[in-house]
């Protein structure tokens, strides 16, 4: 697995009313039904990218 930083100002967080962890798991499931919506990856590819199970991710 490859990690991947990315630099966010602190307010970010307190403007979403997020915790960073949860932040970033919103993030991965936005980014993968996105990039489904676009036709870019496979049902499957996209929920294992939010880390969510095809069952779940179909639900989302």
């Amino acid at each position: 697995m490859i990690t991947v930083s990315i630099e966010f100002p602190e307010t970010v967080f307190d403007s979403l009313g997020q915790e960073p962890d949860e932040f970033v798991k919103e993030m991965r499931v936005v980014a993968a039904v996105k990039w489904y919506e676009l036709g870019k990856i496979s049902e499957s590819k996209a929920a294992e990218i939010s880390g969510l199970n095809l069952g779940d991710f179909i639900n989302v």
